[in-house]
């Protein structure tokens, strides 16, 4: 068998892991949470349900069995790819996740091309100058220490109630992206371009960048052709990190900005205690990881050429 086959079933398997414990947690977290499921699939504590409506529901949804048997049945829904119906919607997980899930997409993709863009050109401007590298670091300091929420609410004091330049909630269009996108942006933008700046300034001490510039190449020219395609993979390695924090960051986003998307609908599903909706969000998130580490493995052979040489 090739190698990148060998590869490719080995970390299938990895995949497969982490989708049953994804699933696992998403369970008996769920399980665990105070209350009566039966009472929440009925309408919460609010509603008026009988107890024999209550047992119905329970014998319906199979919550009056055994928990070993409830999750026996659980990974076996799980196994023949039926993520089951909502409790709340009465519609199929799979409709009601990807009813939401271009809004959520276009949301995460766009905040992390940002990022990414602001983290390089802040590492590449600053990397090597003192006076620009403190003015970088100190905004850096307040987007790392910053709770999302509270950038997403500055921002939408000063310009969305303040100057009117943006709408202020649900708005589906550019305009009502640009102000979410800025609160996930600098959440992540922090990190990347300190990441960034110190791989450029380690990689512009590095011979090749001596020899680069003997030969007469100009300072930009050797911080973008060289330097920066070192200092990319540790970023790369940090883009995952990165994803995870958009992931989590979409849920109070969506929220404070008020849009639709899948952050919305894990909220609800969670205070519902909608199982099915929320193991099938959990096992999108851990598929999106596995997927994004695996497209991260490749790529770094890519970048750097002396990764083509170790084993897979």
């Amino acid at each position: 068998m090739p190698p990148l086959a060998r590869w490719l079933l080995r970390r299938s398997a990895q995949i497969a892991l982490v989708l049953w414990g994804a699933a696992t947690l998403a369970f008996l977290g769920m399980r665990l949470v105070p209350g009566d499921p039966a009472r929440a699939i009925a309408g919460g504590v609010q509603a008026s349900a009988t107890p024999a409506v209550l047992d119905a529901i329970r014998a319906q949804y199979g919550l009056d069995r055994p928990l070993p048997v409830q999750y026996a049945i659980f990974l076996g829904r799980l196994l023949r790819g039926d993520l089951g119906r909502s409790y709340q919607l009465n519609q199929a997980v799979g409709s009601v996740i990807t009813e939401q899930l271009g809004a959520t997409v276009a949301l995460a993709i766009g905040a992390m091309v940002l990022g990414l863009t602001l983290a390089t050109v802040l590492g590449l401007l600053t990397a090597g100058r003192p006076r620009a590298r403190a003015l970088a670091r100190a905004f850096e300091f307040c987007s790392i220490s910053t709770p999302g929420f509270w950038i997403g609410t500055l921002l939408l004091g000063a310009f969305s109630f303040h100057l009117h330049w943006f709408p202020v909630l649900g708005e589906d269009g550019l305009a009502g992206l640009v102000l979410p996108w800025l609160t996930l942006t600098l959440s992540i933008a922090g990190v990347l371009s300190q990441v960034t700046r110190e791989g450029v300034e380690h990689a512009l001490e590095q011979p090749f960048a001596l020899t680069a510039r003997s030969r007469g190449a100009t300072e930009n020219r050797v911080r973008l052709r060289h330097a920066l395609r070192h200092a990319a993979l540790p970023v790369l390695t940090l883009s995952g990190w990165a994803l995870g924090e958009l992931l989590g960051g979409v849920v109070v986003v969506e929220t404070v900005f008020a849009r639709q998307g899948i952050g919305q609908v894990v909220v609800s599903a969670v205070q519902g205690r909608d199982l099915p909706v929320v193991t099938g969000v959990v096992l999108l998130a851990a598929v999106t990881f596995a997927l994004i580490n695996t497209g991260l493995d490749l790529l770094y052979r890519l970048v750097d050429p002396r990764m083509r040489q170790v084993a897979l």
